[in-house]
């Protein structure tokens, strides 16, 4: 610029900022625009590579499932638990479908809890097992899609029914049995790996249009080569229904889920939930393991408290194998006294047939004996409720119990199990929420 004046310079240092201002500007707004579309398009697309096995299901986009339920209202929510919501909803093609929605848990534990699901459900198709239709996996969501289950599930049915809905009646609840048998017998008998549910409940027992029996809530779902008689894990589920050694060592097997099973069909058959039929005074007993001198009128944060205080480690398997052994004891001396309409739900007003009720009885006590050896597989667990082979276990079952019995008599006459006395009720508290 040599020769040329200031004022020139300036003119032309403004003239050029200006060019590239206006330039820049427009640029830097197309730029941030294009990258906030791509971000939002992002959510709306499923990752490219999963490092799960897809099988047949269908990878539904995020849009879709927003339609199907009008962008998740809170009029469409049939469900909810600690991993998430469920949805009902319409897809395009006018079917009904369930979609459970995860909670955004950026954590390794939330995604492997999606994977398991997905590859468990996938592998696993049976009449019995609830089938997995697709899902959606985007930065933001996961989803799971499933039929919707148009009568809700054993849970619903038995203590969450309408005046306006007729109760299940007993050809069905036995139906619903033989279902929920063959449906684990086929997770662990015909899939390779076998499959361990660990965490079979009423509310996991699924009922279609015609109220067959679905087992559904696979999230912790394990699998199991056949070479192996356990897997250890973390102990997940739901107090009143994990098996006692599962609880106290965190060894899962077949066993497991049969335990569960048992407890599911003296809750089919009752209509009440399993530390109902126990009613063992809880409330008591945890006040003065925590040394508390209040009554057990105490206000339910400080039972929470005390809950938590005292549920962990040895004291929590010492509870659930008292809380067995009340169960199964009641449970035994009642059908021993052919007690039936103690133990049969009311809602059924005597409309059943005794044989078939002591049967089922009979089935799940030797599912819920404390020790695993002593269970049935799920195999002979069909069997027997198809009415095959169930008189001969009972009666060896009764023998060895009778031996055992005179045996620590004689060897241990002062030897005594602590059973707490029992008053009242409380709800099952759950160590990790529903599937």
């Amino acid at each position: 610029f040599t020769g040329v004046s200031g004022g020139a310079v300036a003119v032309i240092v403004g003239v050029v900022a200006k060019a590239v201002f206006s330039v820049s500007v427009p640029v830097s707004i197309y730029v941030l625009w294009r990258n906030r579309k791509r971000q939002h398009l992002s959510f709306n697309r499923p990752a490219k590579r999963p490092e799960f096995h897809l099988g047949q299901l269908k990878w539904f986009s995020l849009r879709e499932l927003q339609e199907a339920t009008e962008f998740f209202s809170e009029k469409n929510v049939v469900g909810s638990g600690g991993s998430g919501r469920v949805y009902k909803g319409r897809l395009d093609d006018g079917s009904v479908v369930a979609i459970k929605r995860l909670k955004q848990r950026r954590t390794q534990g939330g995604l492997q809890q999606f994977q398991t699901e997905v590859e468990m459900v996938s592998m696993a198709v049976h009449r019995n097992l609830l089938r997995l239709r697709g899902f959606c996996l985007t930065p933001t969501e996961r989803l799971l899609v499933y039929p919707f289950m148009l009568n809700g599930s054993v849970r619903s049915c038995l203590r969450e029914r309408p005046e306006s809905q007729a109760p299940l009646d007993w050809g069905v609840r036995k139906r619903i049995a033989l279902g929920a048998a063959r449906g684990l017998e086929y997770l662990h008998d015909h899939c390779n790996p076998k499959i361990i549910h660990r965490d079979l409940k009423a509310a996991d027992i699924l009922l279609d249009e015609n109220f067959d029996a679905v087992v559904g809530g696979f999230g912790l779902a394990k699998l199991m080569d056949y070479k192996d008689t356990h897997v250890i894990t973390a102990v997940r589920g739901t107090i009143g229904h994990i098996a006692p050694e599962y609880l106290s060592s965190g060894r899962a097997s077949e066993k497991t889920d049969v335990f569960g099973y048992g407890i599911m069909l003296l809750e089919l058959i009752t209509g009440q939930k399993a530390v109902d039929i126990a009613r063992v005074e809880i409330i008591i007993f945890l006040l003065h393991l925590v040394g508390q001198k209040q009554d057990a009128s105490c206000n339910y944060i400080k039972f929470k408290y005390s809950l938590e205080t005292v549920m962990s480690g040895f004291l929590v398997s010492h509870f659930s194998f008292n809380l067995v052994a009340m169960l199964t004891f009641q449970v035994e001396g009642l059908l021993k006294e052919k007690k039936l309409e103690t133990l049969v739900d009311s809602d059924l007003q005597g409309n059943y047939i005794e044989e078939e009720v002591e049967q089922l009885m009979q089935v799940a006590l030797l599912c819920t004996q404390s020790t695993p050896v002593g269970r049935p597989k799920m195999g002979e667990v069909v069997r027997m409720v198809e009415g095959d082979g169930l008189a001969e276990r009972w009666e060896d079952w009764q023998k060895r119990k009778m031996f055992h019995q005179e045996f620590n008599n004689t060897h241990h006459p002062n030897v005594k199990w602590f059973i707490p006395d029992s008053t009242s009720r409380i709800l099952p508290d759950e160590l990790s929420g529903p599937r």
